[in-house]
């Protein structure tokens, strides 16, 4: 085996179908095509004269070398990652590209103008966001900066919280009028899907009205919110989201269980990189102007 000759790109390519199994989730995670995937472990296979996948009808399993090379393959992620981050945590430049990963709604609803307005205070400054409910990976730099609902942050990330999240039932003032039995467990529910971890109003609702019948799940409270506001049902929805809508009305008082905090995260060796650190700085006091919002506390 020429090992000498792989190459970081390589080892890439292998960890992405050791842990996907088929060459089609591998090429989503590389950003490249099903083919390309398909060539370049023919080609690394040729490189070291060893087989690392046997082709199977149900995707790509490891051979024995193939499960070598993934272990192998991890440490050498790990080390390259930690370079990273470390070198981008002596970075004291205000430029450069910034990862930065929010829930949707949050974003939408909230976070948008202080976003346009730290772009157009800090020029060079690329912002690269991703709006989404999936936890991206601060130690694999997925995310320079997280800003997320969660009341158990991960214990490789630093941070603070920043308030806390309020949540209770909604549904639409015509729906609700026109329920003819006021018990909830009767009416007709819409619940958060995958995507939404966080939300623990799936395991309330198993606990507390565990014959309900739920009508549609939703991987993001826009989704929610908009079936909501058509009368399909009552719905979990965050106070920011839902309270200013006059269509809508709080079925219940808050529950104690869906409460969540938000937090603002980054990984420890990315800190005290000037960018990360300003835009940390920022968004912390953005958010203190919008936290009555958030809360619910101003309503």
């Amino acid at each position: 085996m020429n090992a000498q000759e792989l190459e970081w790109n390589d080892l890439r390519v292998v960890l992405a179908v050791c842990r996907r199994g088929t060459l089609s989730g591998a090429a989503r995670d590389l950003g490249v095509n099903h083919s390309t995937v398909f060539r370049r472990i023919i080609a690394i296979e040729r490189k070291i004269s060893v087989r690392l996948f046997e082709r199977l009808a149900t995707g790509y399993v490891m051979t024995e070398a193939g499960e070598t090379m993934l272990a192998s393959a991890e440490r050498v992620e790990t080390e390259v990652f930690s370079l990273s981050r470390k070198l981008l945590g002596g970075d004291l430049r205000l430029s450069g590209c910034l990862r930065v990963t929010a829930p949707d709604a949050l974003t939408i609803e909230v976070l948008m103008p202080y976003i346009v307005r730290f772009c157009r205070t800090y020029p060079d400054i690329e912002l690269d966001l991703s709006v989404e409910n999936a936890l991206l990976d601060l130690s694999q730099r997925e995310a320079d900066v997280a800003i997320r609902s969660t009341i158990m942050p991960p214990d490789m990330a630093v941070g603070h919280r920043l308030c806390k999240l309020g949540v209770t039932l909604y549904g639409s003032v015509k729906y609700l009028d026109e329920q003819a039995d006021s018990n909830i467990k009767r009416y007709t529910w819409l619940m958060p899907g995958r995507g939404l971890d966080w939300f623990s109003a799936n395991q309330w609702l198993e606990r507390h009205y565990p014959g309900a019948r739920i009508a549609l799940r939703s991987n993001t409270l826009p989704g929610l919110f908009e079936a909501v506001k058509l009368g399909l049902g009552i719905a979990p929805l965050p106070f920011f989201i839902a309270d200013a809508d006059a269509e809508l009305r709080r079925v219940i008082p808050p529950p104690k269980e869906f409460e969540s905090e938000l937090w603002l995260l980054t990984h420890p060796d990315l800190r005290r990189t000037a960018r990360v650190s300003v835009f940390v700085d920022f968004m912390t006091e953005a958010i203190a102007h919008a936290q009555s919002i958030i809360e619910g506390s101003g309503l």
